[in-house]
């Protein structure tokens, strides 16, 4: 049992859109949830990424587990995953 930070899928068919949750990890992917941290809308280009910063920061420091898509998903927004601090933004250098 525990704490996991992961996706739920939303939106009509054939066009998903996605929670960033903080869930029960013995819950379904679409079951109950604890908090909603973000969005992920796959569908523009480029896809649309945000997070609360202080919630998944709260969540980390509880011993919460991004799934690894997740964790994908906050490098491409630029978040540190860091345990000890507050995630910040990462400037990219593109």
């Amino acid at each position: 049992m525990g704490v996991t930070i992961r996706l739920t899928r939303m939106g009509a068919k054939k066009k998903p859109f996605y929670r960033i949750v903080a869930a029960d990890s013995r819950f379904s992917r679409d079951g109950r949830f604890i908090e909603v941290l973000g969005t992920y809308d796959p569908n523009p280009n480029p896809p649309a990424i945000k997070f609360n910063q202080e919630l998944v920061a709260g969540w980390l420091k509880k011993g919460a587990n991004p799934t690894s898509t997740v964790k994908n998903l906050m490098k491409k927004a630029g978040l540190s995953l860091s345990r000890s601090e507050k995630p910040e933004i990462v400037a990219k250098a593109d």
